[in-house]
This record gives structure tokens, sequence and C-alpha cells, in this order.
């Protein structure tokens, strides 16, 4: 066994992101082979009737259920936006979904930006900080999942927050972090294939041949893979949430 094998990892994907149903019905399936998800909430993705539907169908599921959090379209760079504009965006939509789920007796465990709201705390500290900022404010125990690498770890330091970070296993690399210009992997085999190698050695595929190890406590999966690759990629390894897994390293669980 190698000494980077993963033992235990969070396996995540978004819903009500997407408006049209059979997508949301094929969201549905994958979550199956999910331990958390994320629901849109309505100001970059989904509406009130797909956070609605989404919520109901999680209720007796026993996924971990997280807040998919992003920016209104006309926002492409982070410069746009002060502190204030980003703590109401993200209060705004965390509160949103807090409403559903109260009124589901369900509880959110963790957020996850999504579009370019994740990009941008990927690739800029203070954005990312802020964003963090205003997540804290609404829950200190809630879980910010983002890119993995070097501006997660300085915004959990810096606030003292907890953070998960993430592979988005369709998602080219350079140098360990994703190219944003490249586009998704969408060869079933290669993805099984990443899952495979991130599982035994926490290396991630880079777009020039090499390999980095990399930070990981969570993979996205997306819509666009087939329920057949999500389900095969669960074989490999049971998926477990972000909590559950950091309880097991302590030593609370056994």
């Amino acid at each position: 066994m190698s000494n980077n094998e993963i033992k235990n990892i969070d396996f995540n994907c978004n819903l009500a992101d997407l408006s049209i149903e059979n997508d949301l019905e094929k969201s549905f399936e994958i979550l199956e082979y999910m331990s958390s998800v994320n629901i849109a909430c309505g100001i970059h993705a989904g509406n009130p009737l797909l956070i609605k539907r989404a919520i109901e169908h999680c209720k007796f599921k026993n996924k971990v259920i997280g807040a998919l959090i992003g920016l209104p379209e006309n926002i492409t760079t982070p410069q746009t936006l002060t502190e204030e504009d980003i703590e109401a965006i993200v209060l705004y939509q965390l509160g949103a979904l807090s409403s559903f789920a109260k009124a589901y007796s369900l509880n959110i465990e963790q957020v996850r930006p999504d579009g370019n709201m994740y990009r941008f705390a990927s690739e800029n500290l203070d954005f990312s900080v802020n964003v963090a900022k205003a997540v804290k404010k609404y829950s200190k125990w809630f879980t910010l999942l983002g890119a993995s690498g070097e501006i997660l770890d300085k915004t959990a330091q810096e606030l003292n927050i907890n953070v998960a970070h993430e592979i988005c296993i369709e998602k080219q690399y350079t140098n360990s972090a994703i190219n944003y210009d490249m586009a998704n992997i969408s060869d079933s085999d290669t993805v099984i294939e990443r899952i495979k190698n991130l599982i035994k050695t926490s290396e991630i595929n880079n777009t020039d041949g090499t390999k980095s190890i990399v930070k990981v406590d969570t993979v996205h999966f997306s819509i666009d893979l087939s329920v057949e690759t999500v389900k095969e990629s669960a074989n490999i390894i049971v998926p477990r949430p972000v909590n559950f897994n950091k309880a097991v390293v302590s030593g609370w669980v056994e």
C-alpha cells in the first residue's frame, strides 16, 4: 500500500443548478453514489421550486447537505465586488437554502462556491477570504469546499474556518491547479483511471503528462458524467462525508 493512498474521502455533486427536468432526475441518480450534495441557492443557478424538490429528495437520503453559492451572471471579475457585496451575496443564498432545510427538519453542513465564484476564490486570496468571512459569519460550523491548493490553506489559517480541499475529477490540471481554459474530460475510462490513481497515490494528472500530489478531502462529480461512471467510482472506494472522515482521523470514531 502506498504511503499516499487515500483511505477515506467524500464524493460530492450539485443539485438544482439546472432547469431542465431530465437533468434534475439524472442528478438524483448520481446522488445515490455521493456522500454529500450541494444545492443551488437561486442567484447564479436554481430557483425556489428546484430547491424545494432537491430538499424533498434529500430528506431521507442520509447525505450531507451543502449550499451551492455563486455570483450573478454579470459579475466577471473579482474586482467588481467589495467585501460588503460578497457578504450580502453569500448571506442571501445561505439564508434561502436554510429556510427550506429548516422547513424539512434538515441541516446544512457545508458550502461550495460555484462557477465564477469558485474560480475567483481559487485564484484570488482576498476574494477567497471575503467569501469565507461571510460563510463564517452565518455559521462557524460550516465546512467550506474549495479548489485544493495554497489559497484555500491560507484562507483556513487566516480565519480559522473548516475547509475541505476539492478535486474536480473531470477538470484539466496544470501544475496541480485547475486549468479553466481547457474543456472538461468527457471520456469515462479516463475519469475512472484518474479516480483510481488519485485514491492510490493522492496524485492528479497534469496537462503536460506529469503528476502532482494534492491535498484532497472531497471529489466533485458533475452532471455531465454518466451514472455508470459515477457508480464505478463509488465501487473503487466507498465515499464518506468530510466531517465524518475528520472524526475518524481524530480518533472520535473507530
